[in-house]
């Protein structure tokens, strides 16, 4: 099964970049601002003006950018209320699906980029307990290395 034309912003995207995955999720969520919306999303973030007074990003960046992460899918325009005009961006199924890369990305940074400890941390909402790291597993659960896998072609 050969995979759809992968597109981006409108240009056209060279074959190696179609075949890879990662390129492919870049070019859907990849740019700096759209990160950002999705980790004010992901910690309940919903209104224009709640990511515009939160990230400091002009009006026209936030809302290029919000636009093309509906039209991609990864959030939805949903109504404030019943019949209002006034709408909120809510993740779709898609879009909380990447909750894990976040976490992951959120965990390197802290153990990377901060020369003590970092200033903040994840935790359960139910109890305060601290997440734990992500880890590649195998289906037995055995934490896997980079060391430990192969990409191989599928067709």
């Amino acid at each position: 099964m050969k995979p759809a034309p992968a597109k981006s912003s409108g240009k056209a995207v060279s074959k190696a970049r179609a075949h890879c995955p990662i390129a492919r999720s870049l070019d859907s969520f990849g740019d700096r601002w759209s990160l950002l919306i999705l980790r004010e999303s992901f910690s309940g973030v919903t209104r224009f003006d709640d990511f515009q007074k939160n990230l400091k990003v002009s009006k026209a960046t936030l809302t290029a950018r919000l636009a093309t992460l509906v039209k991609r899918g990864i959030l939805r325009r949903v109504p404030i209320e019943d019949g209002a005009r006034r709408m909120h961006y809510k993740l779709t199924e898609k879009g909380k699906e990447l909750y894990v890369i976040f976490i992951a990305l959120r965990q390197w940074g802290d153990k990377w980029t901060f020369d003590g400890p970092p200033p903040n941390a994840v935790v359960e909402r139910a109890n305060g307990r601290i997440v734990a790291p992500v880890e590649v597993r195998n289906i037995d659960g055995e934490v896997l290395k980079p060391r430990d896998t192969v990409l191989v072609r599928l067709s």
